[in-house]
Order: structure tokens, then sequence, then C-alpha cells
């Protein structure tokens, strides 16, 4: 049959032409090139790392040895930022980095970072100098009461820590000298905290004239060190020490005066009991 009848197979050819017509005469779009592409990339990429260092994790240097054997001077920790942002509060046993609470760094040396530096610390990938921060372990969370006499060991609640697994080799867990030796109890709002370096650790031992008396604020805890992501040689988790996982929670007044009252009352109502008993068996024989 002739291509161009009124049959439809004619039609469905002559429609296929001209639908092949327009799209040879309709101009290509042209694909970005990739430089123009790269600007809007790496923008992202910076608001991407804003947004995760800001609310989930971010990278701190550590500038010192006060967390040795922990943690070395120049290893980059990352530290959770996510939890605390859902009411959870810094638990004993936890490395924590916290904003200077009360010029504990006052009068330590300032490095001046260059301008990549600074970039870099702004979105997180390098610590920001700005930042006056400071990383210890939680040792007194609120209501615990924490002290040490002597050498040590030393006490949380009245029970002795077993610290061997994380305090600096050589060191005793408690020091002999102005501040080293205390009892103190930790109020609601605040956490205790000590280096892992007893003996090389201007921690809360050392604050307790300042205005939180030792204490840090748990308003000031930027979050929980997870890990240890720099140098990979140096590459550990943190996890919270086994000592820490005995029953450690100070009991509460009320719970104490029930404790006391129990036995008390017990004794008295045996005593009312008997003499009742006695009152019976007396009238009985008399009758």
């Amino acid at each position: 049959m002739d291509p161009g009848s009124d049959s439809p197979d004619g039609a469905d050819k002559a429609q296929t032409s001209a639908d092949d017509g327009d799209q040879n005469q309709r101009p290509k779009k042209k694909q970005r090139s990739f430089w123009k592409e790269l600007p809007i990339l790496i923008g992202i990429a910076l608001v991407l790392a804003l947004l995760i260092k800001t609310f989930l994790v971010q990278a701190f240097s550590i500038p010192s040895e006060s967390m040795q054997n922990t943690l070395q001077k120049g290893d980059r920790v990352l530290v959770d930022k996510l939890t605390p942002w859902f009411g959870s509060e810094p638990e004993r046993g936890e490395v924590v980095v916290f904003h200077d609470p009360a010029k504990w760094l006052e009068g330590e040396p300032v490095i001046e970072p260059n301008a990549l530096q600074r970039v870099l610390g702004w979105i997180g990938l390098m610590p920001s100098a700005e930042e006056k921060d400071l990383i210890k372990r939680v040792v007194g969370v609120a209501g615990d009461t924490v002290e040490c006499d002597g050498t040590g060991p030393l006490k949380v609640n009245g029970k002795a820590l077993e610290e061997e697994s994380y305090v600096y080799a050589g060191n005793t867990p408690c020091t002999v000298d102005d501040g080293g030796q205390f009892k103190v109890k930790v109020p609601k709002g605040k956490i205790w905290v000590m280096g892992d370096h007893r003996q090389n650790s201007l921690d809360s031992r050392y604050h307790q004239n300042d205005k939180n008396k030792g204490m840090v604020p748990v308003s000031q805890v930027v979050g929980r060190a997870i890990v240890v992501a720099w140098p990979p040689t140096h590459w550990s988790t943190l996890p919270v020490p086994d000592t820490f996982d005995q029953n450690l929670t100070a009991a509460a007044p009320g719970a104490l005066g029930l404790a006391g009252a129990v036995p008390l009352v017990l004794w008295r109502r045996r005593r009312l009991i008997t003499a009742d008993t006695t009152r019976v068996s007396g009238t009985g024989t008399a009758g």
C-alpha cells in the first residue's frame, strides 16, 4: 500500500517523520562545565560541614598532657554534640570537652592560626582558636560526694574507684598537695572533672576558689569525646571504664531514714505483740 495514502499505517509513518524532524531541529541543552559547578559543590560541602559541626560531631585537638595516657598531646578527638540536644547530661567516667568555666586557661599561651586554619576551624575540620575548651574525665555528677584522702583511692559516695586502667602510670589517684585533698558534694547542674594524668592536670581540684567552686556547669559541656581519630596510629574509642559500672549512686536522705526506721518499727511492733500476749495470758489464769 502507498505510504502516502489515508490508511492508518501511512498516517503513523508520516507523523513519526515529522517528530524526528522537530527533534533534529531542536537545539540540544548544553551541559554546565565542571568548573562552573565546582563553586556550588564547595558551597554545599561547606554548609554540610557547618551543620555537622554545629549539631552532630566536631573535631578537637588535645593541647596538653593532662589526659595521658588516654589521650596524647596533639591527638584529634571527635566529640558527640548530638546527644546533649536531646537532654542527655554527662555521666561518670565519660571524657568530655567543655568551655572554660571560670578562666581556667587564663595565662595560657595562645597560638595565632593562619587564614587556612581559621577557615578549617570555622567549618569544624580543625579546632577553632577562639574557643577556649578543655577536656577531662567526669568523676562526679549532681548529688555525688567526691573525696581524696592521702594518695587515694579516689572515692565517690564512699566507694573506692579502681583507676589503674586509665590513670597515668606512676601517678597516685590522689595528690598530697594544696587542692589534692578534698571532700566535695556536686550540686545540681554541675559536674566534677579530673585529668587522667593526676600529677599534671589543673582540673576541678585546683579551682575550688572560683565562682563554681571547681565544678563545671553542665551548660558549658560541648559533648562527649567518643573516638581518637588522628593520628591513625592512636585510633581508639573512649569507653567508660568498668570501675564506673558499680552502683555509685548516693542514697537519698529519705531512703536512708526509711531504711533506719524499718528495724525500729518492727522492734516496737514485736514488743507490743509480746505485751498484749502477756496481758491476755494473765487474765485467763486469774479467771
